[in-house]
């Protein structure tokens, strides 16, 4: 699994990536109203996911990869914050599924955080 575990992750963040450009409109609701220009930071978030998650296929840049992924999910952090607060009411997500969403953010940066302890082959 170990072996694999790179391009799992890789094709997950490659997919969410793509879903920033395929459904803006789901990631722009979850944006804070305190951040500004929410179009532009759902572009680079999706950008940074799909270029990021390509290399993690690539053993020179799965290191990289692997930490602006863990401060992309930091940054992002924010977000499903406010997702969970508004459920039900500004954005059509269910308050119980956007709750136990929050912890899953700290399996996913120790999932990536995995990917720093490869060896370079």
């Amino acid at each position: 699994m170990k072996k694999f575990s790179p391009y799992i992750i890789g094709v997950v963040f490659i997919l969410a990536g793509l879903n920033h450009f395929l459904h803006p409109g789901f990631y722009l609701k979850m944006m804070p109203p305190v951040l500004p220009a929410h179009e532009l930071l759902n572009n680079i978030s999706g950008a940074a996911e799909i270029i990021l998650g390509f290399m993690l296929f690539i053993s020179k840049t799965r290191i990289i990869a692997a930490w602006g992924l863990i401060l992309l999910l930091i940054a992002v952090y924010p977000a499903n914050i406010y997702m969970a607060m508004e459920a039900g009411k500004l954005i059509d997500v269910s308050p119980v599924v956007a709750y136990i969403r929050l912890p899953f953010q700290f399996l996913f940066i120790w999932w990536v955080y995995g990917q720093t302890k490869e060896n370079k082959k």
